[in-house]
């Protein structure tokens, strides 16, 4: 008997986008992400017991247009922040809950989205269309990934 799992790792990021002011709606934007090959050497690692610095504690925003490989390792200006909280929706799901609030990252073109390790390994990355990041922005949302 040969037995299969084909389910590969992957993510969905999910990200809402609203006026600081009234905490209006302006855009909510869903897209499945790139997990890059360094997340495949941290699991790894974390698997066989290596655990110092291997669990994602951060999101990045940068200003990088180059599209997404799996060859990537950082992101472009980036500015980074702590993961809001960690919750396990769903077997074999794990999603980081984050914000970036009015004063935050204000003047940058955010195009890129990355998860970071604690060692500073990046884990997915993510491009879109800019978002020009003023005081009267927020963004937040939730990246899930699925094993």
């Amino acid at each position: 008997m040969l037995l299969s799992d084909t389910a590969a790792l992957r993510g969905r990021f999910l990200l809402d986008i609203r006026r600081a002011r009234d905490g209006a709606l302006i855009e909510r934007f869903e897209d499945a992400n790139l997990i890059v090959n360094g997340a495949k050497d941290q699991l790894a690692r974390l698997v066989a017991g290596d655990t110092a610095s291997r669990h994602i504690t951060h999101i990045g925003f940068g200003v990088g247009t180059a599209a997404a490989a799996p060859t990537n390792t950082g992101l472009t200006g980036a500015f980074w922040k702590p993961i809001a909280s960690v919750s396990y929706p769903a077997t074999g799901q794990v999603a980081f809950a984050w914000a970036l609030g009015a004063g935050e990252a204000d003047g940058m073109a955010i195009t890129e989205f990355g998860l970071r390790t604690a060692g500073g390994v990046l884990f997915a990355r993510k491009v879109r269309n800019p978002i020009h990041k003023s005081d009267d922005l927020t963004l937040s949302g939730v990246w899930t990934l699925i094993f």
